[in-house]
């Protein structure tokens, strides 16, 4: 008989996140200030870095994870290993947590269930 195993998508810290309800991962080019319309009006790209990492995610969870991840927000950097989407491997990343939001889906006596949903930035 054949196990599932689930892929874990993020991990903050060495701690496992729990699976997401959903995980959308964007790879885009730094541009510098330099760049844009020319006088001849071509378009100039002068591209300092390319490849940056964002990662948007929601999660639905306990108010005990409410709280694991409202401690990360306010890190100023988190080691997070992802999913990479172009590669289907696993890498890992200086982040920061972009912007977060966290919703109340349901009361429980034990304090809720929790959407939260959040953006990671890659330094």
């Amino acid at each position: 008989r054949q196990i599932m195993a689930f892929t874990t998508y993020l991990t903050f810290n060495s701690e496992d996140l729990p699976l997401p309800v959903s995980y959308e991962m964007t790879v885009s080019d730094v541009e510098s200030d330099s760049g844009g319309e020319t006088e001849a009006g071509t378009m100039q790209r002068d591209i300092v870095r390319t490849g940056v990492v964002d990662i948007s995610s929601s999660f639905q969870v306990s108010k005990a994870w409410l709280m694991k991840l409202s401690a990360y927000r306010n890190q100023a950097s988190i080691t997070v290993t992802y999913f990479n989407t172009e590669t289907m491997e696993k890498e890992t990343a200086s982040m920061y947590i972009r912007s977060f939001k966290a919703s109340l889906v349901s009361d429980t006596s034990k304090k809720g269930l929790w959407t939260v949903s959040l953006t990671l930035k890659e330094f």
